[in-house]
């Protein structure tokens, strides 16, 4: 895997991992959000000790933004 400065090759050793009150059950196609970072790390939820995604508080905010309006299409 290529690791950057945007990336954490294992999401396990980031502490206060959670998913969203949204993700229903089951499903698998669920992600997890770490606090308390100066970053906003983003991993799957079905590979706790696979990469984390590291947004900037901008970013993610914007990203969030964006699916709440409905401004993503799938």
């Amino acid at each position: 895997m290529v690791s950057s400065r945007h990336t954490v090759p294992d999401s396990s050793t980031l502490a206060g991992w959670f998913k969203s009150s949204h993700s229903g059950g089951d499903q698998g196609e669920c992600l997890e959000v770490a606090d308390g970072h100066t970053t906003v790390p983003v991993r799957d939820s079905k590979c706790a000790n696979g990469p984390a995604l590291l947004f900037s508080t901008g970013g993610w905010s914007a990203f969030v933004a964006a699916v709440k309006q409905g401004d993503l299409s799938s």
